[in-house]
């Protein structure tokens, strides 16, 4: 690959469940099994592509699978991922999600029906920082252009619960930005309604609107984190913000854990180990590299524990913050 970096594998050892650590992996459970594989948006978009991707290739080392996709949309990620975690925990399950669901969990926001820390947690597929995307017939050239604006321009974002629902709200709140919030957009609905001339802008995953800017259809105005240079840094425009400081350090750790793959709770360590090392193979696989690599997608995996342990690092936040995202909940109501 030429500017995705593909991180080295972390021992098998590593991948065992806690209380486990030494579990071995049972694939041969799956012989003959379907698993459904959850996607909390619609057909379409960044994370329906890692999605199917990723069970593709895992049904690959689960000899015997059959991996069937489900798309489950809904309020920003909330109506998939609930029912994920009440799925039965026999390693037959598994999903994908928004990350924005850190912000959602920590704002205890009355439909989170789950607990990360307690997810099976598979692996996760990229770094993926989160940028903001203006649409290419709008005016707005530059970040700076967009605060000076003087009539709210629209932005699109996902139901209450996505990661860019939540960031657009409290950078609004903070701010003190011209924009209006018009939620209810998934998969790539927001780039349709960009080219249309219905929406200025969104904030989402760098990835998922590449190719949008690459056609010419949109232009990115800032980044948060990530490795490339080629954008500036949300971070240099909120300097002496202590509140935006913070949150912005939020949204940029919500890119380091892109493209999760989970199970409900309670997932067997065989299952687990045998899951997790399936997708360790998928992620490895050379294939699907250059799958990921045409299609503009980085992969830069971590697995099991690791995951398990930069989710709750990233759920354990500062009243300050905490504070702040229960404040932009409220002001979105």
């Amino acid at each position: 690959m030429t500017e995705h970096v593909f991180k080295g594998i972390f021992a098998a050892a590593l991948l065992a469940a806690p209380g486990a650590a030494y579990a071995q992996a049972d694939k041969a459970f799956f012989n003959g099994k379907s698993v459904t594989y959850i996607v909390a948006t619609a057909p379409g978009g960044g994370y329906d592509t890692y999605g199917r991707l990723v069970a593709e290739y895992m049904q690959k080392y689960l000899p015997g699978s059959t991996f069937v996709v489900r798309n489950m949309p809904g309020a920003g990620h909330l109506v998939g991922t609930n029912a994920l975690y009440a799925s039965k925990p026999d390693g037959l399950t598994l999903g994908t999600f928004n990350t924005g669901l850190i912000y959602t969990q920590l704002a205890k926001h009355s439909g989170v029906k789950f607990d990360l820390t307690k997810m099976s947690w598979i692996g996760k597929a990229a770094t993926d920082p989160r940028a903001v995307i203006i649409a290419a017939q709008s005016p707005i050239k530059s970040w700076p252009d967009l605060t000076k604006m003087k009539d709210p321009q629209n932005f699109a974002t996902s139901g209450p619960g996505g990661a860019n629902f939540v960031e657009t709200l409290a950078l609004t709140a903070i701010l003190k930005l011209p924009i209006k919030m018009l939620p209810g957009y998934n998969g790539t609905d927001d780039q349709l309604a960009m080219r249309r001339g219905e929406i200025v802008g969104s904030i989402g995953s760098r990835s998922s609107f590449e190719q949008f800017v690459a056609n010419g259809y949109g232009r990115f105005v800032g980044q948060f984190g990530g490795t490339r240079k080629d954008l500036p840094q949300m971070s240099q425009y909120v300097k002496g913000n202590a509140e935006a400081e913070r949150l912005v350090r939020l949204i940029t750790a919500q890119g380091d854990i892109a493209r999760l793959t989970a199970g409900p709770p309670g997932v067997p360590a065989p299952q687990l180990a045998g899951l997790r090392d399936a997708y360790r193979q998928a992620m490895e696989d050379k294939d699907m590299q250059a799958r990921a690599d045409k299609l503009g997608l980085p992969v830069e995996p971590l697995f099991g524990e690791d995951v398990a342990k930069a989710v709750s690092e990233a759920l354990n936040q500062s009243p300050e913050v905490v504070n702040l995202l229960v404040e932009g909940f409220s002001k979105g109501k």
